[in-house]
């Protein structure tokens, strides 16, 4: 087995100090080493649209200052005395979220739930840094044929868009509407396409995107301009007038919320992902009850999926060269532009910090 690598003291990492206020770059101490953990070295971190509610302080971030980062991954370069299932040099992708597997949520399969859960980049120190320190079951092994870049976006997009259609219960057969076609929204497609959906209808704004939505499979429909209803409307002239079986909203806006639900049909299911805090009116009888339909919140993802995404990319199914677009260093500044374009609507698909 190949021994710890000799590491500096301090490293390089984007932290957030004060919510409402720009990240920062600091020096601080490179992460000390549990004897159940493993230090890997980022070699590829995510910039996702959470991170801006991070630093709008529109999500608690604690303690402060934190490292933000939760799509990580890189190489591990020094595991703990009591670590027997990874070793230095293994290509990893890191489970962002670190629980105490023993409570009653984590024994049950529901560990988004961990009653002393920790969410990496949010509550304890992301990836936007030159080193982490991480539980080694949280070190899921990376394919040699996935990149860096690629896996780390996969522990967040891609890993939410899976667990939102689980929860939607997308089965073969099924006719699918991803509403937001940005980083998750194009994951989503490749997935439910994965899963056996017959049809996957992409709703977007940005020509831009959609025409990558169709190049990976799905009919692009643009709703710019579009009520909910209007949208609706278009959903149901692709399906022959019935509506789609799956929805699954990713973009965290009422209009967006009512556009999925409105386009289910009967018995269809409406999976919610995307962070909002404005409250967004349902017609209870037509939207709910006369179909039956079913409005459903999906949160984060569990382990288990991250192994069968990583078995998806390696076979081919889920390829994320034309989502991964832009690359910034370890650096503020660029951070904060690319989190200014997302907040603004008009970043590109995904960006990864690369240290």
């Amino acid at each position: 087995m190949a021994e710890n690598a000799t590491l500096p003291a301090t490293m390089r990492a984007v932290r957030l100090v004060v919510p409402g206020q720009p990240v920062e770059l600091h020096d601080v101490p490179v992460p000390p080493l549990g004897p159940s953990e493993v230090l890997v070295q980022v070699r590829a971190a995510g910039i996702c649209h959470s991170d801006v509610h991070y630093r709008a302080g529109r999500s608690r971030v604690e303690p402060l200052p934190l490292t933000l980062g939760h799509e990580v991954a890189g190489e591990i370069v020094a595991v703990g005395a009591s670590v027997t299932s990874r070793a230095v040099g293994d290509r990893v992708c890191l489970h962002y979220l670190v629980i105490c597997g023993h409570c009653a949520h984590c024994a049950a399969g529901r560990e988004q739930f961990c009653t002393t859960g920790l969410m990496l980049g949010h509550f304890t120190d992301g990836g936007w840094a030159e080193y982490i320190a991480v539980p080694e079951r949280n070190a899921v092994r990376l394919p040699e044929s996935v990149s860096f870049e690629h896996g780390a976006v996969m522990m967040c997009s891609s890993s939410t868009s899976l667990h939102a259609l689980r929860k939607g219960r997308c089965a073969p057969g099924d006719q699918v509407l991803v509403v937001g076609v940005g980083g998750l929204g194009m994951s989503a497609i490749q997935i439910a396409r994965e899963l056996g959906a017959s049809r996957v209808i992409a709703a977007d704004r940005d020509d831009a995107k959609l025409a990558l939505a169709a190049r990976l499979g799905a009919i692009p429909l643009n709703v710019s301009g579009l009520s909910p209803a209007e949208g609706a409307a278009a959903v149901r002239a692709l399906t022959d007038g019935r509506g789609v079986d799956v929805a699954v909203e990713l973009v965290g806006h009422g209009d967006t919320v009512q556009l999925a639900l409105k386009s289910v049909a009967p018995l269809g299911r409406a999976v919610v992902v995307g962070l909002n805090d404005v409250p967004v009116p349902i017609d209870s009888y037509r939207d709910l009850i006369g179909t039956e339909a079913e409005l459903i919140g999906s949160n984060d993802h569990l382990l288990g999926e991250l192994e069968e995404l990583t078995a998806m990319a390696a076979r081919g199914a889920l390829v994320l060269s034309d989502v991964v677009t832009h690359r910034v260093g370890l650096d503020a500044d660029a951070i904060n532009g690319v989190l200014d374009a997302l907040e603004q609507h008009r970043a590109p698909v995904r960006t990864v910090v690369v240290p």
